[in-house]
């Protein structure tokens, strides 16, 4: 036979319980709430991006920005990114907005201070292939001419025939970073 205090603590057990239930419901639809207004967000500095630089030229984006757009710059960056690369935000239901960042490879601010680890300035030339990388994946090859294509490819090949060398003297002095026996560099 239970006694009153075993059914006092069960009851509160039982409240509790519920308690965490509905908070975890919360916590979720906050969470998703979160990341669809800043995808949301990014759709619109997106389109912003578009009118300010027709409007009034590509040098004026970041004065806009500041005037109009209480986060930081990077922030901004960030939610345009997110908007550009995720089509439908109900996909991504149930993560954070940092573990999309994380997935889609967007740059994140360690969660403390403490926790980042310094990282020194990256060499020029992989500063450059970055910068190329993000180039290549903005331009929609398939609304390109053929003879366009070509010129690329052309141009893309004298570019990687000028970084390879850089990346393999930078590659050959760190064993951590060395390429496999039989691998394609």
């Amino acid at each position: 036979m239970k006694t009153t205090a075993e059914d006092s603590s069960a009851g509160e057990i039982n409240r509790l319980h519920a308690e965490v239930v509905r908070l975890s419901k919360v916590s979720t639809d906050s969470i998703h709430g979160a990341l669809v207004a800043a995808w949301r967000s990014g759709q619109l500095l997106v389109a912003a991006k578009a009118r300010v630089r027709q409007s009034m030229g590509g040098g004026m984006w970041r004065d806009w920005l500041g005037k109009n757009f209480r986060g930081t710059q990077r922030t901004a960056q960030k939610y345009m990114r997110l908007a550009e690369t995720v089509k439908d935000i109900g996909q991504l239901k149930g993560m954070s907005l940092r573990q999309v960042y994380f997935n889609l490879g967007i740059a994140t601010e360690p969660k403390s201070r403490a926790a980042s680890v310094p990282v020194g300035t990256l060499p020029p030339h992989v500063r450059l292939a970055q910068r190329l990388l993000v180039s290549l994946k903005r331009t929609d090859f398939r609304h390109v001419a053929p003879d366009q294509c070509t010129a690329y490819r052309q141009e893309l090949r004298a570019l990687f025939e000028r970084l390879r060398p850089l990346f393999e003297s930078e590659l050959a002095g760190r064993s951590d970073l060395s390429i496999p026996p039989g691998a394609k560099a």
